[in-house]
């Protein structure tokens, strides 16, 4: 059954930072994996969320983090569907964005109540799922990357860094156009962290205006991730939370659509506070 998507962006889209909640569905997540492990502590975990100011939970059942292995569709669905189900039953008006790359996935998803699709590769991988979104014409982020798990952290080097980046993402995006999803459903993510090492992280944050120049909204996915890491001298994602906070005020500062973050409380703070500042 086809379903259409009545409300696929949050309140106030482009006239704050929203922010989308992190629930990853797997074991091997780089900052959270495992701790979601019953339908309990998914339905509290969202309840929290939704509670303390998020405006799209975005699930994933399949790591994307430096080195995850790949389960395959078939699994992937297995993981996440019946959350999903249990999810969009108990809250039928919430935005849910599904964190995959695997159209079979990506339409089961839809099928049963999801309203994004957000694909680190941006269809690179698996063009079909441009079909999919077409099909149920629901917002697709598209995002920078190269390669895969395995392989991400060796692809590093770029001869325009910067353009190279962008060039990426309008090839992406034109053949999503030209499979019919349409442009003004696209959302474009610089892939902090996806074959970048820190200093090309920093670029990217520091020269986010010539990304938001395409005309996309943007989403912005730093939270917790090794460059933070780096610059604080700190091994353990869940300790980098402060640090994911200066780069939200910065994205609030600069206009930018919406932020992927683990800790949704600390940064809806923040970004209450920055927005009314800045924008």
């Amino acid at each position: 059954m086809l379903i259409t998507n009545n409300y696929p962006w949050p309140d106030n889209w482009g006239q704050k930072t929203s922010i989308m909640g992190i629930i990853n569905l797997t074991p091997d997540s780089f900052s959270d994996g495992g701790d979601l492990c019953s339908i309990e502590k998914v339905l509290n975990k969202v309840s929290y969320f939704i509670t303390n100011g998020a405006d799209v939970i975005d699930l994933g059942a399949q790591s994307t983090r430096p080195g995850a292995i790949e389960i395959g569709a078939k699994n992937e669905s297995k993981r996440l569907i019946p959350y999903l189900k249990k999810i969009r039953n108990e809250y039928p008006n919430i935005l849910i964005s599904i964190d995959t790359f695997n159209s079979e996935v990506a339409h089961e998803a839809l099928s049963n109540g999801a309203n994004w699709i957000n694909d680190v590769t941006g269809g690179r991988r698996d063009e079909e799922i441009l079909d999919v979104v077409s099909e149920f014409k629901c917002p697709f982020v598209i995002t920078h990357s190269r390669g895969n798990s395995v392989n991400m952290n060796r692809l590093t080097n770029y001869e325009n860094f910067l353009v190279d980046i962008s060039h990426s993402l309008e090839g992406l995006t034109n053949k999503a156009i030209n499979k019919n999803v349409s442009k003004d459903k696209i959302i474009w993510d610089p892939g902090i962290g996806f074959s970048k090492d820190t200093y090309q992280n920093i670029e990217i944050l520091k020269n986010i205006d010539f990304f938001k120049k395409f005309g996309f909204p943007m989403l912005v996915g730093a939270s917790r991730k090794r460059f933070i890491g780096e610059i604080l001298n700190e091994s353990n994602p869940k300790e980098r939370d402060i640090g994911t906070l200066a780069i939200s005020c910065l994205c609030s500062q600069q206009n930018i659509h919406l932020v992927r973050v683990h800790n949704v409380k600390t940064n809806y703070q923040v970004l209450k506070v920055s927005d009314k500042i800045f924008r």
